[in-house]
This record gives structure tokens, sequence and C-alpha cells, in this order.
């Protein structure tokens, strides 16, 4: 159940997604999770926006999305059942737009100065997304950024092309200092512990 309260006087909104377990012996949750919570948010005040909120099953193969994220469940290689929650194409189609605008503002600037303005906005949306299933959302980003930087660099030449040969990826990070920290945080991994001295 995904929903959406709002406090007519504090002007609050908070959303919420609820999960229960799809065995036939737990069907009584969804109407008594239901009534708890609109008790709860009454004795505080909060009203829940029934225009926004809506019970969404997993198992037809329904999806719901929250907090830019998107929530589906999928089979996965060894045949089990589990959630895949990916960034939703709307947040990397922002993303990319935002960035495609530095690249075309700064077209005439030195490529230290871009990188510059674009590491930051890479660095936030890839440490808020770098739960779950981003792995394949942030390759297609990281491709993309790589490709327009290199044709920053061409084009600051005169020449045609991407530089493939002339600009390795390596050199791009190393040197350049495109951001490139693309990895996925999994919630509850160790930390790797800190030498002692």
């Amino acid at each position: 159940m995904t929903g959406l309260a709002e406090s007519p006087t504090l002007r609050f909104r908070e959303r919420q997604v609820i999960l229960v377990d799809a065995h036939p012996r737990h069907a009584w949750l969804l109407t008594a999770v239901n009534r708890r919570l609109r008790e709860e948010l009454a004795s505080l005040q909060v009203e829940v926006n029934d225009e926004k909120s809506r019970l969404v099953d997993l198992v037809k193969g329904e999806r719901f999305g929250f907090l830019g994220f998107d929530v589906r469940r999928i089979r996965s290689r060894r045949g089990v059942w589990r959630p895949q929650v990916t960034p939703k194409l709307q947040t990397r189609t922002a993303l990319l737009r935002d960035l495609k605008e530095v690249f075309r503002r700064s077209q005439s600037q030195p490529v230290g100065r871009v990188i510059a303005q674009i590491n930051p906005m890479l660095r936030g949306w890839v440490n808020y997304f770098a739960i779950g299933n981003s792995s394949r959302c942030f390759s297609y980003v990281r491709d993309w950024v790589e490709q327009k930087v290199r044709r920053h660099l061409m084009r600051a030449r005169n020449r045609p092309g991407l530089g493939w040969k002339r600009w390795s990826r390596q050199r791009l990070y190393a040197t350049c200092g495109l951001h490139r920290d693309y990895r996925i945080r999994y919630v509850g991994a160790p930390s790797k512990a800190l030498p002692t001295r």
C-alpha cells in the first residue's frame, strides 16, 4: 500500500509504503493495517489523501514509484522472486537534461571547468540512487557522460569524433578528474576497517 498523508493544519506531507506478505494467511493484514494507520493518523490530526493512496499487488506484476525509485517484483537467475528497486526513468532523464545544459553552456570553456560543474551533480545523484539495482542505470549515465566529455575535448581541438584512441577511459578519470564512483552501497554491508597504528 502506498499513500500520501496530509495535515490540513500543519501542511505537512508524508509518503509511506507499507509492505504485506502475499501469503494467503496474511490477507487480513490489508484491512487491519489500513484501519490502524487511519486511526493513528487521525489521532495526529493527519488525513490520508485517498486520491494518491493505492494498493499495489506486486505478485500480479504491478509496480509503484517511491521517492524517485521504481519498485517491482522479478524472478532472479536462480528462480527466486525478489524485489527490484531501480531509479525511475524520469529521474535519469532529468539528470541527463541538466548535464546536457551544462555542456551546452560551457562549449568554449576548458574541460576542467566543465567537469567542476558536473561532478557535484553526478556525485549527488549517484549517492542518492546508490542502493538497490541501479548498476545498469549507472552504466548508462557513466557512458553518456564519458561521450559528452570526449566530444567536448575533441571540439576544443576542432576535430570530429569522440577521440577513442586519443583518450583512454583511465585518462578521463585520472587526468581530467571526472567523477568515477558509481558503486552500489548495500544497506548493512560492513565497512572496511581502518588500519590501526
